[in-house]
């Protein structure tokens, strides 16, 4: 009960009593904080908000206690006890030093990026000096982030110390398990901390950025106002109209360059451009439709797109300061379109027109671009050398690999196995020469000639194939200009120059005769009169040619004996018919002989009695040495 006591009455008890009218009865406040910590203050007022009387000084008093030395009155004051002990757990819990810091991490294993930046922050927890590192997650980033170390005691150095707060500050570097982290920044509380410790801090850096994830990051958008332009507009207006050019490529400068055809469709629809190449029949190229697909065609890039990857992504309006349009193809000037200079020389009626409305262009003149092509080369032939025939030499020069030449079928098939022989004698100064008797034949089906010279015994002169089969050119002509000996140029009389050997008919036999006959057209009135003047001579009486030739030869008068009297005898044989032309096959050089084992395979394959003492006596006659038989004289002797 508080008592109030009475002006003019001792402070005793019974001279003071309570004060009924009094309501309030709090207490003030004693107990505060300053600065996060808690203090202590003396009341000022007493209950209620009355005033204490212990604090009513005057003046006076006051100056009095201010000269008063407590100590020489009281003696020395008694030592204060001791402040309470308070534990760190409870002076510094819940209080956190947060630091901003980052490390740098390599990159090994990837082309886009070598290193990456890693933001962190640091907490240092003062009330058992533990820290840990916790990394901001990232959605979808694909690292393992969150908490990197874990709550402890972080050692410093080999030694055993740990990091205390004293240790950390703005703009230094520190190690944590092999990995450093690099403190930039800290919140508000762990600058005052610091700061009314009496640490100086360093001034604030900025944070590194990672520069793959700014690469990544995409940019601002920009807010255009658009345009008046209306693509559906454009779309629906210009549907299916396509402005076609006519152009040509000119890589002649280069090597193996050559001048093509192209046709250009530009589509009005949406500005697009597509390059069609021209195929000519047999031109040797494979037949690709397109030589550019359906595309914008970028007019002028971007000065930082020059190294942009075309090939790969496409071109956007970022990397192209202007497009090509209709403008731009103008009928006779050039046109660069990926690297290749086309010059436009014509375009479509439709082109024309839409020209003439939309830009007011009305003169677009075809130009002609065709060029002249230069007179033909003469093929000439190299000069004969002299080796084969002039044929198969100048097929060397119409092909790389070189083949026969063509020969006339029909002529081989209708001439085959026909032979025409004469009996010719050789023109030389040489006095031996004179009395020289040669066979010379002429194949119809191939136009060749071979000579065969009759061996004659005890001439001193070996006999045989004189000429193989071969064509023979007429002197007026040259080995280049060939001109070859035909059936005509035989004859009678006639003088044939064989590679530099004069030869004069004497004869021929009784095919040619008959194939002059049937073929007179193709000869001379020279060569027929001589051959008439032969007939002539042939028809002379036979008594006067018995004795001419007794009075010449006796032995041939023998063998024509034998013959007719064989002819007598083999009247009725069926090995007459075509037994000249059996001996012909084999004799290839046409001249007259036969091997002695082929003649007996011939003559036992057309059933000829060879046994007969008369055909025995034949074959004696017949023979000229030992291995060769005059099949000539032998078959009269089975004609009739």
């Amino acid at each position: 009960m508080v008592s109030n006591p009475v002006h003019g009455l001792p402070f005793i008890p019974g001279t003071s009593f309570t004060d009924s009218t009094k309501t309030a009865f709090h207490r003030s406040q004693t107990l505060g904080y300053r600065n996060g910590y808690a203090v202590v203050r003396r009341p000022t007022v007493g209950i209620g908000g009355a005033r204490l009387p212990v604090n009513q000084l005057s003046q006076a008093d006051l100056d009095e206690l201010a000269n008063k030395a407590p100590v020489l009155t009281y003696g020395p004051p008694k030592p204060a006890a001791p402040a309470r002990f308070v534990p760190a757990h409870v002076a510094f819990d819940k209080k956190v030093l947060k630091f901003d810091a980052y490390f740098q991490e390599d990159v090994p294993m990837s082309t886009e990026e070598h290193y990456r930046i890693r933001q962190v922050n640091i907490y240092y927890y003062l009330e058992d000096d533990s820290m840990s590192v916790i990394e901001p997650i990232v959605e979808n980033s694909g690292i393992p982030q969150g908490k990197l170390i874990k709550r402890q005691r972080l050692p410093k150095n080999d030694r055993g110390d740990h990091y205390h707060w004293k240790d950390l500050n703005r703009g230094i570097n520190i190690t944590i398990y092999g990995k450093t982290f690099r403190i930039v920044e800290c919140d508000k509380f762990t600058q005052v901390f610091l700061e009314s410790q009496g640490i100086e801090l360093n001034p604030p850096e900025k944070m590194a950025l990672d520069p793959y994830v700014e690469l990544r990051k995409q940019p601002r958008r920009k807010y255009v106002t658009p345009s008046d332009f209306d693509q559906l507009k454009q779309f629906l207006t210009f549907d299916k109209q396509v402005l076609r050019f006519y152009a040509i490529w000119d890589d002649t400068d280069s090597m193996f360059g050559e001048c093509r055809n192209y046709i250009i469709h530009y589509y009005l629809m949406d500005d697009t451009v597509d390059i069609r190449e021209v195929h000519e029949r047999n031109d040797g190229r494979d037949p690709f439709p397109l030589l550019m697909n359906r595309q914008r065609m970028p007019k002028v890039l971007v000065e930082n797109a020059k190294n942009f990857p075309r090939c790969v992504l496409e071109i956007s309006d970022q990397e192209v300061l202007e497009w090509y349009t209709a403008k731009d193809f103008i009928v006779g000037k050039p046109l660069t379109i990926l690297g290749r200079t086309f010059f436009i020389y014509d375009c479509d009626p439709f082109t024309r027109q839409y020209y003439k409305e939309k830009f007011g262009i009305s003169d677009l003149p075809a130009i002609d671009v065709s060029k002249k092509e230069p007179p033909p080369v003469k093929e000439e032939l190299p000069p004969y050398n002299g080796y084969g025939q002039v044929e198969d030499s100048a097929q060397n020069c119409f092909a790389l690999i070189p083949k026969a030449p063509k020969k006339d079928v029909i002529k081989m098939l209708m001439n085959d196995k026909k032979v025409l022989r004469y009996l010719a004698a050789m023109e030389s100064p040489i006095p031996g020469d004179k009395d020289r008797r040669f066979v010379l034949s002429y194949f119809l089906a191939t136009d060749m000639v071979s000579i065969f010279e009759p061996p004659v015994r005890n001439s001193g002169i070996i006999g045989g194939k004189y000429l193989g089969k071969t064509k023979v050119i007429k002197p007026p002509s040259s080995a280049e200009n060939p001109i070859y000996y035909g059936p005509s140029d035989f004859f009678i009389g006639a003088v044939i120059e064989v590679f530099g050997h004069r030869f004069v008919i004497l004869d021929v036999d009784d095919y040619v005769l008959n194939y002059m006959e049937s073929n007179a057209s193709q000869y001379s009135p020279e060569a027929l009169s001589s051959i008439q003047d032969h007939i002539r001579k042939r028809g002379a009486p036979a008594a006067e040619l018995e004795n001419k030739q007794s009075e010449v030869d006796p032995g041939m008068r023998e063998l024509e004996a034998l013959i007719e009297a064989i002819q007598k005898q083999l009247k009725d044989h069926p090995c007459k018919d075509n037994i000249r032309e059996a001996f012909q096959v084999h004799d290839e050089e046409a001249s007259g002989y036969v091997d002695k084992e082929m003649f007996f395979k011939i003559c036992e394959t057309l059933n000829v009695p060879v046994d007969d003492s008369l055909i025995k006596e034949l074959i004696r006659l017949c023979s000229h040495g030992e291995d060769r038989i005059d099949y000539y004289n032998f078959v009269r002797a089975f004609s009739n």
